[in-house]
């Protein structure tokens, strides 16, 4: 027994006046308790207890060594309250780590909202395109767009991100809409170059057929508000997000492409650095993204003003 677990034992020994009952009370036997004190009082050089078929009392030195002891108990339970209330709050830093677009775009908006409803929470948001190792910086939590290979980190599936090819108005009228993937071969492609496999658009029909394309063109970037831009400037066929296009869309400076053909989605996934020990802000922000990434998400995203 560690003399953490003593120190309750012996302060139960004197308010219930019995080895039996305190025993039963921290869960152990009696002959562990009495084993226990016996041990205590040898290491001290002193008689704590004074045992009789009456009961068992505390000795002069055994009463001053029990306020003692009920002292430190309650200091310790208190400690544990404090833990359990930490836990049960959410309160404290929490960093986050997202790609830019997804960052800005989406992220941003839905952890502003949950800062709402947790005014104690303090968020740092970092936004980055590279992978970033999270033990290394001290990030809790990550948003990640694609499988996860196997690690020691944490994992929670968090929602799909749907991609769509799309095309302003003015580009499609002089280079009329592909209507399957070869007829892209004839586009001038505008290419983001960490998804989607960079130079080859993978498409899949209502068939569940999929056909691969090489795709070329004028402008490459690993920015996908520089790749929205360029679309919206009448520059060729876009691979995007439905999050990034969506607005576009609605505001007619873009328009979706080949729409029977669909793009590959995206796996979302929030990770955390251990799968054992997840604090109350990193748990339940998770199950706060969760509950934004339902259905068609991206069309319930806050209006954004873009050049």
């Amino acid at each position: 027994m560690d003399r953490v677990q003593g120190i309750f034992l012996f302060v139960r020994i004197v308010e219930t006046g019995s080895f039996s009952k305190a025993a039963e009370d921290l869960g152990i036997t009696q002959p562990t308790a009495t084993k226990f004190v016996a041990s205590l009082e040898k290491r001290l050089g002193t008689l704590l207890l004074h045992r009789s078929t009456r009961g068992v009392t505390a000795t002069e030195i055994g009463k001053l060594y029990y306020e003692k002891c009920k002292v430190i108990s309650q200091e310790i339970n208190e400690a544990d309250d404090l833990a359990s209330l930490m836990q049960s709050k959410v309160r404290g830093k929490l960093t986050i780590s997202s790609s830019v677009a997804f960052g800005r775009r989406v992220l941003t908006p839905s952890i502003l909202e949950f800062m709402s409803h947790h005014p104690e929470l303090e968020v740092d948001l970092s936004m980055d395109d590279r992978y970033i190792n999270l033990i290394e910086q001290g990030v809790d939590l990550a948003i990640r767009m694609r499988n996860l290979p196997d690690s020691s980190l944490g994992s929670r599936f968090i929602g799909m991100n749907p991609w769509i090819l799309v095309a302003n108005p003015n580009y499609l009228q002089d280079h009329p809409a592909p209507k399957a993937p070869e007829d892209i071969k004839k586009h001038r492609a505008l290419i983001y170059t960490t998804a989607q496999s960079d130079h080859r658009w993978s498409f899949t029909n209502p068939q569940n057929q999929t056909e691969v394309v090489e795709v070329k063109g004028p402008f490459i970037s690993n920015n996908l508000s520089s790749i929205l831009s360029a679309a919206r400037a009448g520059m060729g066929l876009a691979a995007l997000p439905c999050y990034v296009a969506y607005q576009s869309i609605q505001d007619q400076v873009l328009q979706p492409v080949m729409e029977d053909w669909l793009l590959p989605s995206q796996e979302m996934h929030a990770v955390f650095s251990s799968p054992k020990h997840v604090p109350t802000k990193v748990s339940q922000c998770i199950d706060w993204l969760q509950g934004q990434f339902k259905g068609e998400w991206w069309k319930g995203l806050p209006p954004e003003h873009i050049e």
